[in-house]
């Protein structure tokens, strides 16, 4: 195993890389921490390039159960006041060095139920972490980031997503164009979400495969892809407040989506 105690070339990279999106893509690696996320990275066979432990300290019972899972990974054991400045927040046991996946929409199933999300430019990592979150929990294929948005690799949105990224494919797509390519060569209907839309969500038939379309946090849809959509739907809200945080608005649709699949299969 080998050992870092200073801020050598190698943690410049992982430092760098938190906060780097460019960096990131670079070194083709992104930084993994916290018990569930690793776990369900390794559970679904993403490769793991590294992984980093406490020197200091003997491994958990989880950690050593992880390495024999991974007996071909570097192991590296870092200094405890390293390891914790990239861990950010918290002050962790191990973090996980991931290769980053191809952006491929072929990655993303489409099938007959078929439910895809896109989230267009979003601001905010966090965001998209709870996005996927909710369409990890609610059955949805896949996710895709278009235009120019937050990463879904920052750390911030990794953290949010507590592991569902690596269980739901998440694409990051230069514009509509390349999704709409993709997906107009299936039967599957486009449904944007927007305050003006004709149908309220509970009046829409989403039994149907679906690729459903979430805006940006304060401007909404683009006019592409609103011109893109089949059918635009609204969420009636009532009380002071004038609309929904963009991922509040992505996972009740989600859930009116998953209510209506399962009363059909009963």
């Amino acid at each position: 195993m080998q050992r870092i105690s200073s801020r050598n070339a190698r943690f410049q990279v992982w430092q760098a890389s938190l906060t780097n999106r460019t960096k990131r893509q670079r070194s083709g690696e992104f930084l993994v921490q916290g018990v569930r996320p690793i776990s369900v990275a390794v559970d679904n066979g993403w490769p793991v390039r590294t992984v980093i432990t406490d020197a200091s300290r003997p491994l958990s019972r989880w950690a050593s159960d992880l390495l024999q899972r991974l007996p071909n990974v570097e192991r590296i054991g870092m200094a405890p006041e390293l390891l914790a400045e990239l861990g950010e927040k918290d002050e962790p046991e191990l973090i996980a060095v991931l290769e980053l996946p191809p952006d491929d929409l072929e990655r993303i199933p489409i099938g007959p139920e078929f439910l895809g999300v896109v989230f267009d430019r979003p601001t905010g990592p966090g965001n998209i972490g709870s996005i996927i979150r909710s369409a990890d929990a609610f059955g949805a294929d896949g996710v895709i980031v278009t235009g120019h948005a937050a990463d879904i690799y920052d750390p911030k949105a990794v953290r949010a997503t507590t592991g569902s990224l690596f269980a739901v494919p998440a694409v990051r797509a230069p514009s509509h164009r390349e999704v709409l390519d993709w997906v107009r060569r299936t039967s599957t209907v486009i449904v944007g979400t927007d305050e003006h839309g004709s149908t309220d969500v509970y009046d829409f038939d989403f039994t149907q495969p679906v690729l459903l379309l979430i805006g940006n946090e304060t401007a909404g849809l683009s006019t592409a892809w609103k011109e893109a959509a089949d059918h635009l739907v609204r969420i009636s809200i009532t009380g002071s407040a004038s609309s929904l945080n963009a991922a509040n608005a992505a996972t009740a649709v989600l859930y009116e989506i998953s209510r209506q699949r399962s009363r059909r299969t009963q």
